[in-house]
C-alpha cells in the first residue's frame, strides 16, 4: 500500500501468509504423494488429505491483517467495518451465473476435488451451500448466511483479538484437533504478521513496487526487466512477434522463479539475482539467439483468490490479493466461515524449497502492485488467478506504459499465457495470429474469450490531473466502482 505524508508517500507491505500447522512433519505425505496436478493447481495426494478436509488447513493470517491495516491508517471503527460484511450474510446475497456455474463443474481429474465436492464433505457446508435436497444454489437465488453474521457481530464486539486467542479461538482449535487438523490452538495464539520490504524496479522511467518472496512480485520485475529492452510499441499490440516476443520473456522468468522462489524464513532466494539488469539482458541475449529455455515444473497456487485495488479521497492506494486457495470445505459448527487449503501447494515430497514445514508458508503468486512516476503513484494493481497473476498483470501494466490505453483499455484486452512448453491465450487472440506464433513456439487458444487466466483490476491515476479510472476483468464479477 501507499500512504501519503508531507514528505511524500511511503510504500508499506504487509504479508498475512496462510501458515503450515505446528503438527505438520515434513515426510508426512511423502509415501501418499501421487503427482502434480497436470492443471497446475498443486499436487495430488492419496486420500485428497491436502486438499480437502481438516487436514488441508493452514494457520489462517486474514482477520489480523485487515485489523492492523484499519487499526493503522483506516477513519472507520473495527465494528463499522465489519457490519455490511454481517448484513449480507444476514439478509443474503444473490448467487450469480459465475458462482452457480462453479458449483456444477466437476474435477478434471478423479483425484481432483471439485467445489461441490468441498461442499458435500463436510455437514456445516452442505446445511449452508446447498438446499435441503442436496441441490446446489442457482443462478439468482438467495444464499443466506445468519451464522456468519453471528461470527461478524462477534467479531465486531470482542475485537479481533478474539480469532486468535479468544473463546473464537478455543472453538476453532477443539473443532480442528477434534478432526485430526494440524493447526493448533498455539499457531492461531502465536501468528504474528510479516512487513517485508516491497520489491522494487524501474522500467521506462517508472518505479515497481510489488509483492516480495515467497509470492509472485520478483517474476513480474524478471519479467520487465527482459522486456525492457524491446521496442513492444513498434511490434504491435498482441502481434505475432509481440506475443512471441513477451511470452519469452514470461517463460525465462519462470525459469528462474521456479527453482529459487520459497519462504525466505525458511530458504535463501537469490531475489538481487532474480531482478537483476544483468539477469534480464543474460536471458535477452538468448531469446534473441533463439535458444531454447528450460522451465522446470513447479505447480502454482490455486486460482480461487480475490483481489481489491483501492485509491481513497486522500491518496492512499492498497493492493489487496487474498485467497483461500481452493478452500478446504470445512466449516466448524455454528461458525458459518470456510477454512482455507493452502496445504494443497506445499511440495508433498521433503527436500525441496517449498517442501512442508511446521509454520511455512508456500509460494503463491499473488502479485499486488503500485506503478510510480516521479514519486506519486500511477497506477494499482492486482488479480486472482495463481501464478497466471503474474502474467496477467505484466501484460496490463505493458498495455498502460508501453501503448497509453485506458485502465479499462488495458485491462479488457485480450491476454496470454507462457509459464513453460506452451504459450495460452484467450480465443479473442485469432488464429491467424496464433499460426504465425506458431511457428516459433507451441499456442493454444483457450475455450474462453473472457477469463480463463488472471482476473485483473486496475485503478489508473492520472500523473497531470489526478483523475481515477478504474477496471475490473470481464470473466467474473468484479467492478470498478466509485463511493
Amino acid at each position: 500500500m501507499s500512504v501519503p505524508g508531507p514528505d511524500g508517500p511511503s510504500l508499506i507491505s504487509i504479508d498475512a501468509p496462510a501458515l503450515a500447522g505446528s503438527r505438520v512433519a515434513p515426510d508426512m505425505w511423502a509415501e501418499a504423494a501421487l503427482r502434480p496436478n497436470p492443471d497446475g493447481w498443486g499436487y495430488f495426494v492419496a486420500g485428497k488429505v491436502n486438499d480437502i478436509g481438516y487436514t488441508s488447513i493452514c494457520t489462517p493470517g486474514t482477520v489480523r491483517a485487515l485489523a492492523t491495516m484499519l487499526e493503522r491508517w483506516g477513519t472507520l471503527s473495527w465494528a463499522q467495518a465489519l457490519a455490511p460484511a454481517a448484513r449480507i450474510a444476514e439478509e443474503g446475497f444473490v448467487v450469480s451465473a459465475h458462482l452457480a456455474a462453479g458449483w456444477q463443474s466437476r474435477a478434471a481429474y478423479p483425484e481432483a476435488c471439485s467445489l461441490l465436492d468441498r461442499i458435500q464433505a463436510n455437514a456445516e457446508a452442505r446445511r449452508i451451500y446447498l438446499h435441503p435436497d442436496e441441490r446446489p444454489y442457482a443462478a439468482g437465488e438467495t444464499l443466506r448466511n445468519p451464522d456468519y453474521a453471528r461470527t461478524l457481530r462477534r467479531l465486531a464486539e470482542t475485537g479481533p483479538d478474539d480469532f486468535s486467542q479468544g473463546a473464537l479461538a478455543r472453538r476453532m482449535s477443539e473443532d480442528l484437533a477434534a478432526n485430526g487438523g494440524y493447526v493448533t490452538a498455539e499457531d492461531l495464539a502465536a501468528y504474528r504478521l510479516r512487513e517485508p520490504e516491497p520489491v522494487t524496479g524501474a522500467y521506462r522511467g517508472y518505479e515497481v513496487f510489488t509483492a516480495p518472496p515467497p509470492h509472485g512480485g520478483p517474476t513480474l520485475l524478471a519479467i520487465l526487466n527482459i522486456l525492457e529492452g524491446d521496442d513492444l510499441a513498434a511490434l504491435g499490440h498482441n502481434s505475432p512477434a509481440y506475443i512471441y516476443r513477451v511470452a519469452m520473456a514470461m517463460k525465462a522468468a519462470f525459469a528462474d522463479r521456479n527453482p529459487w522462489i520459497g519462504d525466505p524464513a525458511f530458504v535463501d532466494v537469490p531475489l538481487e539475482w532474480m531482478i537483476s539488469k544483468e539477469r534480464a539482458a543474460e536471458w535477452r541475449a538468448q531469446i534473441d539467439a533463439g535458444h531454447e529455455i528450460e522451465v522446470s515444473f513447479v505447480p502454482p497456487g490455486a486460482p480461487d483468490t480475490t483481489h481489491l485495488s483501492v485509491v481513497d479521497k486522500q491518496g492512499t492506494c492498497v493492493a489487496l490479493t487474498h485467497s483461500l486457495g481452493s478452500s478446504s470445505g470445512v466449516i466448524t459448527p455454528g461458525l458459518g466461515f470456510m477454512y482455507n487449503n493452502s496445504m494443497v501447494n506445499f511440495h508433498p515430497w521433503p527436500g525441496q524449497r517449498n517442501s512442508i514445514a511446521a509454520r511455512k508458508s508456500r509460494s503463491t503468486g499473488m502479485t499486488p502492485t503500485i506503478v510510480y512516476k516521479d514519486g506519486k503513484p500511477v497506477l494499482v494493481i492486482g488479480a486472482p488467478g495463481a501464478t497466471r497473476i503474474i502474467t496477467s498483470v505484466v501484460q496490463v501494466i505493458l498495455n498502460v506504459l508501453d501503448f497509453q490505453m485506458s485502465a479499462s483499455d488495458a485491462v479488457l484486452a485480450p491476454r496470454f499465457d507462457c509459464q513453460g512448453d506452451l504459450i495460452k491465450c484467450q480465443a479473442r487472440i485469432p488464429e491467424y495470429v496464433c499460426a504465425e506464433v506458431r511457428k516459433r513456439h507451441p499456442i493454444v487458444r483457450l475455450p474462453q474469450s473472457h477469463g480463463g487466466l488472471a482476473l485483473v483490476h486496475a485503478i489508473a491515476i492520472d500523473e497531470k490531473t489526478g483523475r481515477l479510472s478504474g477496471a475490473a476483468d470481464t470473466g467474473a464479477g468484479g467492478m470498478a466502482l466509485e463511493v
